[in-house]
């Protein structure tokens, strides 16, 4: 993986958006804040399509994209509640496998939700899709490089007043832009399902 230019791109993506990014980053937080997080993950699948037609097409990010997936609401709803008890449970177990548990379900997920809202898969169809581009053999160390970098640049923004603004989107550019080479480039379809073959054809 191009991690060079992964981040050169996030970075300027990030710089020439900067505003309409923050505002959009502001709202999606806000929604969250006040839904108690219900709404946390369906409005980070309309964030990922706006950041996702940013980067493909050049189209720029408006507050109403974080809206425009809710068609996954109770789907993503449901992926929520299943990972909180699995995580519940492995934290009280002991607080290793807890951790363990989480971070093996964000590798697992990596690419999830821009597979969702890219080729229109649910959540079980595009979590194994994930699960298997990340455990491929010949790029497992770096589909974990990736998630490092993730994980470490919303850290950054979480210690830093307001920070989260910034490097939520830049997060989230450096991971769309990894899943174009990853994925789409291997073949993914453009913001839609792929069509159903004519009737009577297998």
């Amino acid at each position: 993986m191009n991690f060079k230019h992964h981040l050169e791109r996030a970075w300027r993506l990030t710089i020439d958006n900067l505003v309409p990014l923050v505002l959009m980053t502001l709202v999606m937080v806000v929604v969250s804040g006040l839904t108690l997080g219900i709404l946390a993950l369906v409005t980070l699948a309309g964030y990922t399509k706006a950041i996702l037609l940013m980067v493909r097409t050049g189209r720029e990010p408006k507050i109403a994209d974080i809206f425009s997936e809710m068609r996954l609401f109770l789907p993503l709803l449901g992926y929520s509640i299943v990972v909180v008890i699995v995580t519940s449970i492995g934290f009280a177990l002991l607080f290793i496998p807890g951790i363990i548990l989480a971070c093996a379900i964000a590798w697992a997920s990596l690419y999830m939700l821009p597979l969702m809202v890219d080729r229109g898969m649910g959540v079980v169809e595009a979590f194994k899709e994930s699960f298997r581009i990340v455990s491929s053999r010949d790029d497992i160390m770096d589909h974990i490089v990736l998630l490092i970098l993730l994980v470490g640049i919303s850290a950054v923004g979480s210690s830093v007043f307001i920070g989260w603004l910034f490097t939520q989107p830049f997060a989230m550019i450096l991971l769309v832009s990894a899943y174009e080479e990853n994925v789409v480039g291997a073949g993914g379809s453009p913001l839609q399902a792929p069509p159903p073959p004519p009737p009577g054809e297998a």
